[in-house]
């Protein structure tokens, strides 16, 4: 052993020329960036396959199918003689739409375009629709008997005014009846339903049994108000807007948004009153919702009924308080006012509402007129219903609410 394998390191071993090489790793022979290229055209060719053997314009677009038809109607079948239809079926018989290709399609209908979701076919069909009767604003239905000279615009939206040529709301909107032969002096009563739109039974009920003479007060939150009261105005019932006023326990009981109260200036009160007026059109007059505390108040009723009388509107008292002075503000602006005498309904039961209908009558033989109050209920409208079928061959007149209101007087 040589001095100099004795001082080198211990497991070093010795360079020289017959010193072990390091392995290296064998060399592929293509790079990183051909085997990545390889890739790409291999998915390349994978596409073009598939497109030369799938049918799919959409490129393989999410979609779906459905079926387009209106309520009552069938989609519309292609037909091999170059024209689209749809058909009706209805309970009694089915009728056929047919379209020539080339030419527009019914005033009123739509055109909804398929598309097929494996085959990318486009089909159009053709629903029809509801075209306006000759003259008529209004896509589908009749013309609506609203006056737009009658309506002044604000910040809150239209609002009732007298019309340039004089028209007035209370005088265009109002239904009188003509009075049967010789009882042009009998005992007039006029019956008020309140909250119309706010019970989906109680409103079908006062549409579909109370006469015409029957005067309907709808609420202005009420669901499709306006659609309403064109409606009751359409089948020749009066319409009243009801007014949410302050009562008593307020807030505990509370009328609803924009409610008049005694706790605001005039000013407020008054713009709240035209929010509420603005709600719907085609009413005679105005009428309290609650609002015993308010109707109570001079100083908070006036400006309220002086805005009501430049409305050219009438005003009709609920009767449900006692210290309602609306009939003196009234009186002292120059405003038509009406007062209930009897609310119908005060205990609703029908034993009650019968005997409440037959005081109506004792009023207004003694008085010459009479105004009843009920609520829109499923049975309250079918005792009144009743007893309205009977009442003129006891020797009184059904009228509406304008027919029995005081006129205005001048100061």
């Amino acid at each position: 052993m040589s001095l100099d394998e004795l001082n080198a390191p211990l497991g070093q071993d010795k360079p020289g020329p017959d010193a072990k090489k390091k392995r290296r790793l064998p060399k592929l022979p293509v790079s990183g960036p051909q085997i990545l290229a390889g890739i790409m055209g291999l998915f390349g060719l994978v596409v073009v396959s598939w497109a030369l053997v799938v049918s799919d314009p959409l490129g393989g677009e999410p979609t779906a199918v459905v079926s387009a038809k209106a309520p009552g109607e069938t989609a519309a079948k292609p037909e091999g003689d170059g024209k689209q239809h749809a058909h009706r079926d209805g309970p009694a018989e089915s009728a056929a739409v047919t379209i020539e290709k080339g030419t527009p399609p019914p005033a009123g209908s739509k055109t909804v375009t398929i598309i097929d979701g494996s085959s990318g076919k486009r089909q159009d069909v053709v629903i029809p629709g509801t075209a306006a009767p000759a003259g008529s604003d209004n896509p589908v239905g009749p013309r609506s008997s609203l006056e737009p000279k009658l309506i002044e615009k604000t910040r809150n939206g239209g609002i009732p005014m007298i019309a340039a040529d004089g028209t007035k709301p209370s005088t265009a909107y109002a239904r009188p009846r003509e009075l049967p032969a010789g009882r042009k002096d009998a005992p007039r009563i006029a019956i008020v339903i309140s909250g119309v739109g706010i019970s989906a039974a109680g409103t079908a009920d006062a549409f579909g049994k109370l006469p015409p003479a029957v005067t309907f007060a709808l609420a202005p939150y009420a669901a499709d108000v306006e659609k309403l009261a064109a409606r009751a105005l359409g089948e020749n019932h009066e319409v009243l807007l009801q007014v949410p006023m302050e009562p008593f326990d307020y807030p505990d009981n509370d009328p609803g948004p924009q409610t008049l109260l005694t706790s605001l200036t005039p000013a407020q009160n008054v713009d709240r009153l035209q929010y509420v007026m603005s709600r719907m059109q085609g009413y005679v007059g105005v009428t309290n919702y609650m609002g015993a505390r308010f109707t109570a108040s001079e100083p908070m009723l006036s400006p309220i009924l002086r805005e009501t009388a430049k409305r050219v509107l009438i005003y009709v008292d609920d009767g449900a308080s006692t210290r309602s002075i609306a009939g003196q503000v009234a009186g002292g602006n120059g405003l038509p006012f009406a007062k209930t005498d009897l609310v119908l309904d005060a205990t609703p039961n029908a034993a009650e509402i019968e005997r409440s209908l037959t005081r109506l009558e004792m009023l207004a033989r003694e008085n010459g007129s009479a105004v009843g109050f009920a609520a829109a209920q499923p049975g309250t409208i079918a005792r009144i219903a009743d007893w309205a079928r009977k009442v003129e061959e006891r020797g009184f007149v059904l009228v509406p609410i304008t027919m029995v209101a005081i006129k205005a007087k001048s100061s």
